[in-house]
């Protein structure tokens, strides 16, 4: 149902930056329905191993990849080169809290980057060095506060700016293999995420990015009363990964977190475009 919801927002393509839409969170997405909006990743939570072996050649080629729906090329000038370069396409494409939804605040520690997440043998998360494959990452927390009987939701938006496409599509492949290798994962600090499962999208039907997928399960910490529901999503366009999360709370539907996680990947994805047209 999720992954379906999803799939009728990576069909649609990016075109342009679409308005924010002030939804009424009691409506559900549905297949289809939600095509003006998209998704992507637990970005604070959710990277890859940090362990990646570069190609043997410089890192330069092109992702190895299926024919993609989507026809966009970045142009060689404008793909970052430098962390400087790779730092400021990450902030033009990077959302506030006005720009993803109405009602939505900063997060009290807002901004993180220079880290790289990795998931242990464990299925625990700690934070280790950036990787040399990695110029840039910049994560943003972006909360929907609790209203009308609805708990607070934590969101989260990363942009990762890899050397070389074939990096960046390495980030792809891991993540999916993460929620094979470990469906139950410790974020540290009481909080859990269970269940997990993950689906790549064919690369043939997506018209947003050239690589997507979708991630969902059960998130619970000391604070809430029982497992909620958690969505991520991550896309590629080029050598740039964009990721975006949502932690469930009372009162709200698997559909609301769809509905908002893919808004705002859409706009992620239309920014990223730009900046490398």
């Amino acid at each position: 149902m999720l992954a379906a919801c999803l799939a009728g927002v990576l069909l649609a393509g990016c075109g342009q930056e679409p308005p924010r839409a002030d939804s009424d969170p009691d409506v559900e997405a549905t297949g289809a329905a939600t095509a003006g909006s998209a998704t992507s990743g637990a970005a604070s939570d959710h990277y890859g191993d940090g362990a990646w072996t570069r190609p043997e050649e410089d890192g330069a080629g092109d992702a190895e990849r299926s024919p993609s729906g989507y026809t966009f090329t970045p142009d060689p000038k404008r793909v970052p080169k430098s962390a400087d370069a790779a730092r400021r396409l990450a902030e033009r494409a990077q959302l506030e809290p006005a720009d993803w939804a109405a009602g939505m605040v900063r997060h009290e520690q807002y901004e993180s980057g220079g880290t790289w997440p990795v998931l242990g043998g464990d299925c625990v998360w700690s934070r280790g060095e950036l990787p040399g494959h990695v110029l840039h990452t910049l994560t943003r927390r972006i909360d929907l506060p609790a209203k009308d009987g609805r708990g607070l939701l934590r969101g989260s938006v990363t942009i990762s700016v890899h050397r070389s496409e074939r990096d960046a599509e390495r980030e792809i492949k891991d993540t999916v293999q993460e929620s094979v290798r470990c469906p139950d994962q410790d974020l540290g600090g009481g909080r859990q995420l269970t269940g997990l499962s993950s689906l790549r999208f064919d690369e043939r039907d997506v018209r947003n990015a050239e690589s997507s997928l979708f991630e969902s399960g059960k998130y619970s910490d000391s604070s809430s009363s029982g497992p909620q529901e958690y969505v991520w999503t991550k896309s590629r366009i080029g050598p740039v990964t964009t990721a975006i999360s949502l932690k469930g709370a009372e009162g709200h539907k698997s559909g609301d977190l769809v509905r908002l996680a893919s808004d705002g990947l859409t706009r992620v994805l239309y920014r990223v475009e730009l900046g490398l047209k």
